[in-house]
């Protein structure tokens, strides 16, 4: 069976799918870039004894959590230029929403992982005459870091994976530009769809595997 492979190596089709590859990389790297400082600041305020920020901030991942990627690319691509004229960009938009839900899925995991930490260890600290501060520093963040890594790795695996979804909105990434390569050779190979999305998998496989060994040798270094 033809499955059209030869329309990898057909023209640029092959530098073109890598750089869509490229960016979607591209904003996911600079989405990561803006919610891992955010999630963490993020999941130190929930930790607070204010209320009324751990209730704002509770309310915010729940609704990033509920509301899907694709409605939020929708809303914020579709829907401020609608609303208020703006004129954002596809990319733009895709850094934005990715920012957004990094940002809440960030900081559940800081908060998670310092709240994990026993009480006894803050209490021993406060015992020996260390301060907060100090108390934070020396024990409390290099544990909650040790714990932390993996699942921030994971997350970026998810946000790499997930750009998939700004070809809804027309930016051209990998998965676009194998849509336009298998419509301009629908003719001439017309079973080249399977060999293409081969392809881009291979591509997503190769970008998120090494991130994923990178948790399993930090799991194994820290157990």
């Amino acid at each position: 069976m033809d499955l059209g492979l030869e329309v990898l190596f057909k023209g640029q089709n092959l530098m073109r799918l890598l750089g869509g590859l490229g960016v979607a990389l591209q904003i996911s790297l600079i989405s990561v870039g803006f919610s891992i400082p955010l999630g963490i600041l993020m999941g130190l305020c929930m930790t607070s004894q204010n209320r009324i920020g751990r209730f704002s901030l509770r309310f915010y991942l729940e609704f990033i959590r509920i509301m899907p990627q694709l409605v939020l690319l929708f809303l914020v691509f579709f829907g401020t230029t609608r609303a208020w004229g703006w004129n954002i960009s596809g990319e733009l938009s895709a850094v934005i929403v990715f920012t957004l839900w990094g940002t809440a899925e960030m900081g559940d995991l800081v908060r998670g992982a310092l709240q994990s930490i026993p009480k006894h260890q803050y209490e021993s600290a406060y015992a020996l005459g260390m301060t907060t501060v100090q108390t934070f520093v020396s024990i409390i963040f290099p544990q909650a870091v040790r714990r932390l890594i993996p699942l921030a790795i994971n997350l970026i695996t998810r946000m790499i994976k997930t750009t998939s979804l700004i070809v809804m909105i027309g930016v051209v990434e990998v998965l676009k530009v194998a849509q336009q390569i298998i419509e301009s050779n629908r003719m001439n190979s017309p079973n080249a769809a399977f060999i293409v999305y081969l392809f881009v998998f291979v591509l997503y496989f190769l970008a998120c595997f090494p991130i994923s060994l990178l948790a399993r040798y930090l799991e194994k270094r820290w157990r």
